[in-house]
């Protein structure tokens, strides 16, 4: 590995953070929080006013926003399989 990657790869590392044992970028983090937040948010104003309406709104939103982050954001994971054997 040269110097340069070496150095790209240091950056990566230090623009993540571990969330429940779990490696993810900080920026893609925040964003998708503000846009599930966004989106749950905007399913709660648009609901009618009765009694359960404005929770399954929300809750729409949220699975809205879920799926469009999923779309956005790529796994950054690799995954590597070892023999035990070895």
């Amino acid at each position: 590995m040269t110097d340069k990657q070496q150095v790209s790869t240091n950056q990566q590392k230090a623009d993540n953070i571990e969330v429940w044992e779990d490696v993810v970028n900080i920026r893609d983090l925040v964003i998708s929080m503000m846009i599930c937040s966004g989106a749950a948010l905007g399913g709660y104003l648009i609901a009618p006013n009765e009694s359960q309406q404005p929770l399954l709104f929300g809750l729409g939103g949220v699975v809205i926003g879920f799926i469009v982050c999923s779309i956005i954001f790529k796994p950054k994971r690799i995954l590597r399989f070892e023999d035990e054997e070895k």
